[in-house]
């Protein structure tokens, strides 16, 4: 049940955002071996300007273009996150023209007594889940 935070520069339509959305889900559900249901976003739309993203000495330079993907889950084999990140950078490409160095990914791990779905319960506390 990751979590997955998109942050965008404004600017991109409603379809592309949609497409955007419904791509990273695509990678959620193949690298970390989810339901199709079992989604989670939340897109932000920030002024141009708003996000810097330097390449910490890596020789690229992004693009207003750029997005960045924050994922909250469960622990993850290292071998999943790495096909997450590989299937971002080629299915952004392929079905949003989003060049790979406009793409930053991060990662953040917690437990399941840190997800409460809905009633102010910790269902995998209570056994719903």
């Amino acid at each position: 049940m990751p979590l997955v935070r998109i942050d965008v520069t404004e600017g991109r339509s409603d379809d592309e955002l949609k497409m955007l959305m419904d791509t990273v889900q695509d990678c959620v559900v193949s690298a970390f071996e989810v339901p199709e249901r079992d989604r989670y976003q939340i897109v932000t739309e920030h002024k141009p300007g708003r996000m810097i993203l330097l390449d910490t000495g890596l020789g690229f330079e992004r693009t207003e273009a750029a997005i960045v993907i924050q994922v909250f889950t469960s622990p993850r084999a290292t071998v999943m996150k790495k096909k997450f990140c590989e299937l971002m950078a080629d299915k952004l490409q392929t079905h949003c023209a989003l060049d790979p160095k406009d793409l930053f990914i991060s990662f953040m791990t917690n437990t399941d007594v840190d997800w409460s779905f809905g009633y102010g319960e910790i269902q995998y506390l209570n056994g719903k889940l």
